[in-house]
């Protein structure tokens, strides 16, 4: 049931969000301590205002009640993906080229698993992490286990 609830907001928003300038990063649809939660994050590439999520919230609430495809109580929360968002693709490395990520690999590379530093380059699924200590990193984006922003 949750996967179908998921499917049909994401329709929803991927028809409403373009109109308003945003794009869907996420949606999660899971029970919690306090009941069902239903949080979508939206992304814009000038960054996400209150004005944004309080609008989409309006619309997705006026759809939810019309189209009643969620049978009990559930709290709805629309944010951003935040400054440590997850770097999900190959594009999201592009996008943020520049920006500080930390990285876990899959496997070692010197003995070391997770290198935190400034995306400098990606060239086709290679991406090129900056370190610290001025050390350049290559790894392709297959090797990724997880990967996010850094303050």
């Amino acid at each position: 049931m949750s996967e179908y609830i998921i499917d049909k907001v994401k329709d929803f928003l991927q028809e409403l969000l373009p109109s308003m300038g945003l794009e869907l990063f996420d949606i999660q649809f899971r029970r919690e301590g306090h009941g069902w939660v239903l949080r979508v994050f939206i992304d814009n590439e000038g960054g996400v205002e209150l004005t944004h999520c309080s609008n989409v919230s309006r619309e997705l609430s006026h759809y939810l009640d019309v189209e009643d495809i969620i049978d009990h109580a559930y709290n709805l929360e629309v944010s951003s993906p935040g400054l440590e968002r997850t770097l999900r693709s190959v594009a999201d490395f592009h996008r943020f080229t520049g920006e500080k990520a930390r990285v876990k690999l899959s496997e070692p590379v010197d003995g070391k698993k997770i290198f935190e530093g400034i995306i400098e380059k990606v060239s086709g699924n290679e991406i090129h992490l900056r370190l610290e200590d001025k050390n350049l990193i290559q790894f392709f984006y297959e090797a990724i286990n997880k990967a996010r922003l850094a303050i």
